[in-house]
């Protein structure tokens, strides 16, 4: 089969940018869009009550994939930059090792997340009319954690390669799979949450043989043969040490997220019904930029890999342009169309449609804060720095939101929603400004180290094209 790849460190760079990054956006928006499917399914069919607890696990869910995201930065900063500096021999280790990794991570989140489910959910303070629903829901989805993991690490190799394309066929064919197996399962069968998990599992599974299948079929360096697939030891040792602090960093999101949600399950079914669905309408805007932020991640890789800092520099100029244009013009169209939208997902409160109006208001039109902020961790990232971006996210994210809950919030005339949904766009503009500071600094140290090894890394033409 024909190779997909592209050559991130020559060419009209805006114009790469562009061509890259469309087929990550749909690839975003098409599984955010499958992932809908779920919660209109259920809102269509089950009720405001199944809607509760298939939402009440986004933010639970989200951080078990941003765990799985994170690891796989990994691999992709090591393709990435080692296709930049042609050293083929570590990118054909790394993918062997990736994927036999990627089993081994997803196994055992999924046996884990199986058995402690009901536990993490009550420690969440789910509402006790939601948590039997959520609880079975969490339950299935557990078990389609080794095929999400296989997956995005298969993703990372590909996306590090420049080929953008595959991973947007193969969310099509199982999203479109996800839909069919939950009208299915839901209308036909009857299976309620249960069958809109268990078609979440199946259309993950399908996506991971996808990924797989493709890599068996390159004939790169990105090739992967299942029989020599084996755990190369300083191969591992990078993922680890590139991929465990970016695991953090996307955890800490999360794990604000998830204590958010904790403070949202306070006010009851109702809340945590609207914010699910305004967290899903949003999630279309933050997908589409979150596009940016893996395109800054692997141009940046490839760049550094092949020493063209200034090239980095207007992937990172470039990159914010985009990111910011994009954010506000869907930010905007969410919050214009936020009552008809949330009509999509709730047909039985207008209660619940007022919280996820509220919640658009702070957060919707204020997401481009967000993607500037994922941009510049994304170019760190690149540069192989991904213990700075871990570090910042945990005090400018998690730390920070943390402050609010237990100072801000607990104030009486402040313990509301609208004062809960604030802290995100405060958090986005502190960690920002952390993010830059540090980029200037580690793109600083990185010309040094150069500088003194002339002989490892081919010097930028002083008139490249850009």
């Amino acid at each position: 089969m024909k190779t997909k790849s592209l050559d991130m460190t020559k060419g009209p760079l805006f114009k790469k940018i562009i061509i890259y990054t469309i087929p990550i956006i749909l690839s975003n928006l098409l599984q955010l869009l499958f992932n809908a499917a779920d919660i209109i399914v259920v809102g269509q069919y089950c009720g405001s009550l199944a809607v509760a607890a298939v939402g009440s696990n986004g933010s639970l869910v989200s951080l078990l994939v941003n765990i799985m995201l994170g690891l796989s930065v990994g691999t992709g900063i090591i393709t990435a930059q080692g296709i930049g500096a042609k050293d083929f021999k570590t990118v054909k280790k790394t993918v062997h090792t990736a994927i036999p990794t990627a089993l081994i991570v997803g196994g055992v989140l999924s046996v884990v997340g199986f058995f402690l489910s009901g536990e993490i959910l009550k420690l969440m303070d789910s509402p006790t009319d939601v948590l039997p629903l959520a609880t079975t829901y969490l339950k299935i989805y557990f078990l389609g954690v080794i095929s999400s993991s296989v997956y995005n690490f298969g993703a990372a190799i590909l996306r590090a390669a420049g080929d953008t394309k595959s991973p947007l066929i193969f969310l099509t064919i199982s999203g479109v799979v996800n839909i069919l197996l939950n009208l299915l399962f839901v209308i036909v069968f009857n299976m309620g949450v249960s069958g809109v998990a268990i078609a979440t599992t199946a259309s993950q599974t399908l996506s991971a043989i996808l990924v797989v299948i493709t890599l068996i079929k390159r004939t790169d360096c990105c090739h992967l043969d299942i029989r020599k697939m084996k755990i190369y030891k300083n191969e591992l040792l990078r993922i680890i040490r590139i991929g465990v602090p970016s695991s953090i960093q996307s955890s800490m999101f999360s794990i604000s997220n998830v204590l958010i949600q904790s403070s949202v399950n306070l006010f009851g079914a109702v809340a945590v019904s609207g914010n699910a669905a305004a967290a899903n309408i949003e999630g279309f805007v933050y997908t589409s930029m979150n596009a940016f932020h893996m395109t800054a991640l692997n141009f940046t890789g490839q760049n550094i890999g092949a020493g063209k800092f200034k090239r980095v520099k207007k992937v990172l100029i470039e990159n914010l342009i985009c990111v910011s244009v994009t954010g506000i013009v869907l930010g905007t169209l969410s919050y214009i169309f936020a009552k008809p939208l949330l009509s999509l997902y709730i047909t039985d409160s207008s209660a619940a449609i007022k919280i996820g109006v509220t919640r658009i208001a702070c957060v919707g039109l204020n997401y481009f804060l967000c993607g500037i902020m994922d941009v510049i961790a994304g170019v760190l990232k690149g540069l192989g720095s991904t213990l700075y971006s871990a570090l910042i996210s945990i005090i400018g994210v998690c730390a920070f939101r943390l402050f609010w809950i237990f100072t801000i919030f607990r104030i009486e005339e402040y313990h509301n929603l609208k004062c809960l949904f604030i802290s995100y766009p405060i958090s986005w503009i502190i960690t920002s400004a952390a993010y830059i500071l540090a980029y200037f600094i580690v793109l600083k140290s990185i010309k040094k180290r150069f500088k003194t090894n002339k002989t490892t890394v081919e010097p930028e033409p002083q008139n490249s094209t850009t």
